[in-house]
């Protein structure tokens, strides 16, 4: 019986130093949450903008022979795939590895050190890559695309739905389509249409990036909050479950104690 009471005191001691851990991890997500969402927000404004250009570009007659509006004719893929640093967050990185499973033979860019170590890459950090990595790799990008070192290019992330939400999906940066529902852009473009086109790209599928990244990021803190204040709630459940055990075999040997005083009183006095 003195086992069992040490044992489960043990087991309450464990439990709690884990709530700490649990709400000390919840906190620092939380203080990060505002800030990421700031992040994603002007990324993804930053994104809009840019991509109005470019919906205007694509329905220039010129630009319709560029070799980033080409269709994809083989099947080389090349994906940026961005996970966390960082785990305890739920579901939030299972879900991108799962994604990225699905696509065996393509050639993969990770971002984040969960991607990183299943790839054997260099780390490269998801929370702290900046619009100036997003712009160099989009320019080594861009140029191994148009010289046909691949034949496509994607990126999977998660999508920020809500709090509680997050979903990973897979976008596709390159080759651009060709939007002939819209009729011919009237803006005058200098030198020309094709020459903007070209110099524009670069800056697109940057902004493409950074802003799946900042996402990604948001969504992770967000994740990673549900899932400390989940692992808080089962702590303190169990908790007061080992202690009500702790309680009921405390009282049980104190009551076989009093029994055996008792008894070995009664044994005496005969």
């Amino acid at each position: 019986m003195g086992a069992d009471i040490k044992a489960l005191k043990n087991r309450i001691k464990s439990v709690d130093s884990s709530l700490h851990l649990t709400k000390a991890m919840g906190l620092v997500a939380s203080s990060k949450i505002r800030r990421a969402n700031e992040e994603m927000k002007k990324s993804k404004q930053y994104f809009k903008s840019v991509m109005a250009i470019m919906d205007e570009l694509r329905t220039v007659p010129e630009c319709s022979r560029n070799v980033y509006l080409k269709s994809v004719e083989g099947e080389r893929t090349k994906l940026i795939v961005v996970a966390g640093d960082r785990g305890m967050a739920g579901g939030y990185n299972s879900n991108v590895l799962k994604l990225y499973r699905e696509y065996p033979s393509a050639q993969i860019i990770p971002l984040g050190k969960r991607i990183c170590d299943r790839v054997g890459s260099e780390f490269v950090s998801s929370e702290t890559y900046s619009y100036t990595e997003a712009k160099e790799l989009a320019n080594s990008l861009c140029e191994q695309f148009a010289s046909g070192e691949f034949d496509r290019l994607g990126i999977i992330s998660t999508k920020y739905v809500n709090m509680m939400v997050q979903e990973a999906q897979i976008k596709w940066i390159l080759p651009l389509s060709v939007d002939s529902s819209k009729e011919s852009s009237s803006m005058i473009f200098e030198p020309d249409a094709p020459s903007v086109l070209d110099a524009a790209v670069p800056e697109y599928v940057a902004a493409f990036i950074i802003a799946c990244v900042r996402e990604s990021f948001a969504c992770e803190v967000a994740a990673r909050r549900m899932a400390m204040d989940s692992a808080e709630k089962n702590a303190q459940q169990m908790i007061e479950d080992l202690e009500l055990e702790y309680n009921s075999a405390r009282q049980s040997m104190i009551t076989q104690e009093i029994t055996e005083i008792v008894a070995g009183s009664g044994s005496k006095r005969r």
